[in-house]
């Protein structure tokens, strides 16, 4: 049997060189060549005379070459003809600058050509894309149902289709399947060799859907088996610490001033089981903008500090971890619970810090990625909380898990994730959703404006700066830009002061030093500043119920979960709150895309447009995410396939959790060799 983990060099016709051209493709092995699938088919199986077919047709032609002719109308252009016979009639085929061809079919060869028709002439001629000679009743590149295959340079179609009939041929049928034989029954799926032959030269149009749906099953279901089997090894390590005393717990709840939603509610009843089971917490928390994610971790903080350990939480970016620490400070520190913030910059008592976190002392730290320095050791970590998880890597969520034994660990995320991502990204993770906003917060008034309407949105912020109220104007960029052509935030900001001198204008980008950063954002809390006109790195975490208007200027060049997480900065005060997207898309995306935040404010709603106008390679942007790069599942037109593959996996694994019986060992083989990060950091969400 054909050793399928061999270089694709040794695979007759290919030799170092084109292997090297190969590796561009990611094809490195044999098996690699095998799972190339087409992107495309052309149905080139009606073989008609050249006189049926009409201007512009893709035709599919057979003749015997009676002459040829090579031209050169201009330096560097050659064109070579030849005219074929088919019956009594002829027809010309035409190839731009490959003279060899004439050499390659002298009169009296037989060919099967497939190109686009002319009808200007007097006699049909076809441009020719593919050709080969005919021998038999059968063509590999016309003639049929043809593949076609992502490529690069140097590489053509016709070569890739000729190497990967070879490797079939050769394997003659012999491959060892790996899926088990009851889940290939239940969803009617063909065998490996059979699915391979199918997808790659399928006979009708049945076989390649029947063998795409075998690969995408069995795509997804490798994928769903590591995060399956990541969950699984996780939950069967057991805790090596208790949460024995729940005090504090209800003390923050008698403090509220408010009562939990019955989302909250749910949702916290569901972690706090997890935090009082046998085994390690790892569960992601969903909910929208303000839904109120905080309150519900900081009440699975007080539980293990109230049993005598420690708690961290960690946040992407600075101003997010100082909006933190000032929340779970307020809730926390009346009940006696000290709390400590360290991001890069905060270098004033870090010996002090250092010490105090080491002994104990203090309960709980709030970082960002700082968190995870060699000098931050912990006494007793119980509690990992992480905050918007797909924007850090893994090696970093796993590297603050590491400052503890086994802890529990909350991932938090106020980017609401379809169902389809859930799955597919935070598998390996129980998913709690808080779905109900609290009570008494605004609906927010939502507009589109062209940009020859801006003055409305001047209006809008003077008319709420007067009110005592303060507004948010928000843009793309921070300096303008050759290839795009959009308002840098520094000119909006210079023009905004001349067109309202009575407003206090504040402004805040991205290449500003922390210090001054967080000097502006205390300013515009404490109404120093009446309008801050920023990039979006107020886009998440910045909490001013006092902010009742918000501005996006091109507005079309966000994307939608980034307008929505900026219309999220504002409505979190009693007052009515407007925001104003003002711009002029030029795309149906875009428009489409504006037109669904004037609609609506459900983030899940809106998440559920995203995916579908972006696709899910976007949504997140793959590699920081942990999105794998599918070879042929979508996860869009593929989402119930994503739910089967789940069952799938947890069925298997129930019976096998290591996948050591003998039976699964060659599926454990392709699983570690198609997804080796699973393998690699196999205890990591």
């Amino acid at each position: 049997m054909i050793d399928l983990y061999k270089p694709v060099q040794f695979i007759k016709g290919v030799g170092p060189q084109r292997a090297k051209q190969l590796e561009r493709l990611g094809i490195q092995t044999i098996l690699d060549i095998l799972y190339h699938f087409p992107r495309d088919y052309q149905d080139r199986t009606h073989i008609l005379p050249a006189h049926s077919f009409g201007q512009g047709d893709l035709a599919t032609v057979k003749g015997t070459v009676i002459a040829s002719q090579e031209t050169k109308p201009r330096r560097g252009l050659s064109i070579t003809k030849l005219t074929l016979q088919e019956g009594a009639a002829t027809f010309y085929a035409v190839w731009f600058n490959q003279p060899y061809i004439r050499k390659q079919y002298p009169p009296g060869k037989k060919l099967l050509l497939t190109g686009k028709m002319d009808r200007n002439f007097s006699v049909p001629q076809v441009q020719v894309t593919d050709h080969e000679l005919l021998e038999g009743d059968e063509g590999l590149h016309s003639g049929r149902i043809v593949p076609i295959y992502p490529l690069s340079e140097s590489i053509s179609q016709k070569f890739l289709r000729g190497i990967i009939k070879a490797t079939l041929d050769a394997l003659g049928g012999q491959m060892r399947e790996f899926l088990p034989d009851d889940l290939l029954d239940r969803h009617h799926l063909p065998c490996l060799p059979e699915a391979l032959q199918e997808i790659h030269f399928p006979q009708e149009e049945k076989a390649y859907q029947r063998a795409r749906k075998r690969f995408v099953l069995e795509e997804l279901f490798l994928f769903q088996l590591g995060l399956t089997l990541q969950k699984s090894r996780y939950i069967r390590q057991s805790k090596v610490h208790q949460y024995d005393n729940q005090l504090l717990e209800g003390q923050l709840l008698q403090r509220l001033p408010f009562s939990l939603t019955k989302a909250q509610q749910r949702v916290w009843q569901e972690i706090k089981s997890d935090l009082l089971g046998p085994y390690p917490m790892n569960r992601l928390l969903q909910g929208d903008v303000g839904a109120g994610k905080t309150v519900v971790a900081a009440l699975a903080i007080a539980i293990a500090v109230g049993s005598g350990q420690q708690s961290a939480l960690m946040a992407p970016t600075e101003i997010l971890a100082e909006q933190h620490a000032d929340s779970i400070r307020a809730l926390l520190e009346p009940l006696g619970i000290q709390v400590a913030l360290l991001t890069g910059r905060n270098r004033r008592g870090r010996k002090k810090f250092l010490e105090g976190v080491a002994s104990g002392e203090i309960q709980v730290v709030i970082g960002t990625h700082a968190l995870i320095q060699d000098e931050v050791q912990f006494k007793n970590l119980a509690l990992v909380v992480v905050d918007e998880q797909h924007r850090f890597g893994v090696r970093q969520r796993a590297a603050l898990q590491d400052k503890g034994l086994r802890p529990d660990v909350l991932v938090m995320t106020a980017t609401p994730i379809p169902r389809t991502l859930a799955l597919t990204l935070y598998g390996d993770l129980d998913v709690s959703v808080i779905d109900e906003l609290p009570p008494g917060r605004q609906t927010i008034k939502t507009h589109h404006i062209g940009l020859n309407q801006a003055g409305k949105a001047v209006g809008l912020i003077k008319q709420q700066v007067a009110l005592g109220r303060q507004a948010y104007v928000v843009c793309p960029l921070v300096e303008e830009s050759e290839k795009v052509d959009t308002q840098a935030a520094i000119d909006l900001y210079e023009r905004l002061q001349q067109a309202l001198p009575e407003c206090n204008f504040g402004l805040l980008h991205g290449r500003m030093k922390p210090a001054e950063k967080e000097s502006i954002m205390q300013d515009f809390r404490q109404n120093n500043i009446n309008a801050l006109v920023s990039t979006t790195v107020i886009e998440v975490g910045v909490d001013v119920p006092n902010a009742t208007a918000m501005v996006v200027w091109d507005a079309q060049r966000f994307g939608l979960a980034q307008l929505h997480q900026l219309r999220g900065r504002i409505g979190r005060g009693s007052h009515q709150s407007y925001c104003i997207l003002v711009g002029n898309p030029t795309t149906k995306e875009a428009k489409e895309r504006l037109a669904a935040m004037c609609r609506t404010q459900d983030g899940f709603v809106l998440a559920e447009e995203d995916l579908k106008l972006r696709g899910p390679g976007e949504f997140f942007g793959t590699r920081q995410s942990g999105l794998p790069d599918f070879k042929i599942a979508d996860l869009l037109r593929d989402s119930r396939e994503i739910e089967k593959a789940k069952k799938e996996a947890e069925k298997i694994l129930q019976s096998d959790p290591d996948l050591k019986k003998l039976e699964n060992q060659y599926l454990f083989k392709q699983f570690a060799q198609r997804f080796p990060n699973f393998v690699k950091y196999s205890d990591i969400s």
